[in-house]
C-alpha cells in the first residue's frame, strides 16, 4: 500500500505492508487502514461506514482507477499493487 500527497500527511507514512487473503476485496484493506489511521483519516479520505471514498481522493489497484474494476468490491491478490492519493487539481 502506497500513499501520496496529502493521505501521507494522515498516515505519517509512505507506505504500509498487509497480509490479506487471496481474493479480499479493497473495502476490507481500506476497512483496515481506517482502523489503524483513526478519525483524520476517516473524516478525510475513507468513510468505512458508508464504505465510500471521500469524493477528493482516488483508490488504484496495479494502476487502474477502482472505479474502472469493480470499485470497493475489487478483490485483491499478493502482491497487488496498491495506491491511495488525493486527486491533482489545478486550474
Amino acid at each position: 500500500m502506497h500513499y501520496i500527497g496529502l493521505v501521507k500527511s494522515y498516515t505519517n507514512t509512505s507506505q504500509d505492508e498487509f497480509d490479506l487473503p487471496n481474493g479480499t476485496v479493497l473495502s476490507v484493506l481500506l476497512d483496515k487502514i481506517a482502523q489503524d489511521y483513526g478519525t483524520q483519516f476517516t473524516k478525510e479520505v475513507y468513510d468505512p461506514v458508508k464504505k465510500e471514498m471521500k469524493t477528493t481522493f482516488v483508490t488504484m489497484v496495479n494502476g487502474t482507477h477502482m472505479d474502472q474494476l469493480q470499485g470497493i468490491n475489487t478483490p485483491l491478490k499478493d502482491r497487488n499493487t496498491v495506491i491511495l492519493m488525493s486527486l491533482v487539481t489545478g486550474g
